[in-house]
């Protein structure tokens, strides 16, 4: 009896919560940072963002693979990351871009979810290295972008592969540092 009474207790108070939430209201109108009020129609044009996904592009993918020691790369996702899948060894590697990242940020991120970091300085830029203890083959750079925010590089071979794991991701943060492509 006392387990249907908690049970009863608990939807009774449950139902309480969502009703009070529910007759809660805040003054004013939703804009975005930055925005007026009946200034953001919240329609954007697309067709002026031609080079969306351009930062997939930053190397070719044959200069991704030959850094990473493969021979071909196929691009399996452009978005707010961009993938390839680097043959025959079966590499993936992963690239992004964050406009406004925050290069602390991403390195307090990546202490917090236990990856150990390393300092280290790419083409001048300041970077860091970032490593899962549980999966050593797998290396993570990320470095300050010359244009604002971040560039992370990822390198994930599938089984262990000799040599620093984090060679390859620094070589294609080195690339795209120079302008190479």
């Amino acid at each position: 009896m006392t387990s249907i009474r908690r049970r009863a207790t608990a939807a009774v108070l449950g139902l309480a919560a969502v009703a009070v939430s529910a007759a809660c209201t805040v003054d004013g109108q939703p804009v975005r940072e930055g925005g007026a009020v009946g200034s953001d129609t919240g329609h954007v044009d697309t067709s002026r963002f031609d080079k969306l996904l351009a930062e997939c592009e930053v190397l070719p993918a044959a200069t991704i693979a030959k850094a990473v020691g493969g021979t071909t790369a196929e691009s399996n996702f452009f978005g707010a990351n961009c993938r390839w899948s680097v043959l025959p060894q079966q590499i993936d590697v992963t690239f992004n871009w964050f406009e406004w990242g925050d290069y602390n940020l991403e390195k307090e991120t990546a202490q917090h979810l236990g990856f150990t970091t390393e300092n280290i300085s790419v083409q001048s830029q300041a970077a860091f290295t970032q490593r899962d203890p549980a999966r050593p083959a797998v290396c993570g750079v990320t470095a300050k972008s010359p244009a604002g925010g971040i560039f992370t590089w990822w390198v994930e071979p599938e089984g262990q592969q000799a040599g620093d794991a984090c060679a390859a991701p620094v070589k294609l943060m080195e690339l795209i540092l120079t302008g190479a492509n």
